[in-house]
């Protein structure tokens, strides 16, 4: 079920929010301490954003291959990140 207002896709739209105030979190992040963990992790979760966005315009039917190679690639950066990260100590 799939909870809607005013149109928009509720969880899609909160989604989309978290992502960006983890992508915007990370590059602050970055830009204070120079490390390159949080700043990966941020733009990973700034493509899942992305997909958010495709799917909130509702054209996620024509970019189905697109969103889940987002995804996947967006998944593959925070998890190389955080094996760098495991890997330093």
């Amino acid at each position: 079920m799939v909870f809607r207002y005013c149109g928009i896709d509720v969880a899609n739209a909160v989604n989309m929010v978290l992502c960006l105030m983890i992508l915007v979190i990370g590059c602050l992040d970055y830009a204070r301490t120079k490390a390159k963990t949080p700043f990966h992790i941020g733009v990973a979760f700034g493509l899942f954003a992305v997909s958010h966005v495709i799917v909130l315009f509702g054209v996620q039917g024509s970019f189905t291959a697109t969103i889940t190679l987002i995804r996947v690639f967006a998944y593959l950066i925070v998890l190389f990140s955080l094996w760098d990260m495991r890997s330093k100590k």
